[in-house]
């Protein structure tokens, strides 16, 4: 299989979520893909739990305010960039880049102080695609001035 070539920063979609044309930071320090939500609850609905959480923020473009209830989740302790271990949810939901689209998993945190919402790691990166720094593609036109 021929891997594409996708730049530092590129526009994705979380279709699963209702998640078009967001910016996402190419992150290949990253093992797993990470996105910001501004809150993330366990649940009990009908003897289940569900994990329950709102993608993004109004700033981030795309924001639905749409809250997501999904069965399907883990708890994992992750490092954060500073360091330090701490728990973190993490789900599986289709991601698209580009003409390609597959499953991905997204671990959720809070990255209200963060500049990039989301960050793109290398566990999805691994077969699929190379990384151009010098590239920048929104909405499928390379742009290196950005």
């Amino acid at each position: 299989m021929e891997k594409s070539i996708i730049g530092r920063r590129e526009r994705i979609s979380l279709p699963d979520w209702d998640i078009g044309r967001v910016n996402a930071k190419v992150d290949t320090g990253a093992y797993n893909c990470t996105i910001h939500v501004s809150s993330v609850n366990e649940v009990q609905h009908e003897k289940e739990n569900l994990l329950e959480f709102i993608p993004l923020d109004p700033r981030h473009g795309s924001y639905s305010g749409k809250r997501i209830r999904t069965a399907k989740y883990k708890v994992k302790k992750v490092k954060n960039s500073f360091g330090q271990m701490e728990k973190r949810y993490l789900v599986l939901t289709t991601l698209i880049i580009g003409e390609a689209s597959f499953q991905a998993a997204f671990t959720l945190s809070n990255r209200s102080k963060m500049k990039n919402a989301v960050l793109l790691g290398r566990k999805i990166l691994k077969g699929r695609f190379l990384v151009d720094v010098d590239k920048v593609n929104f909405a499928g036109k390379p742009n290196k001035n950005i």
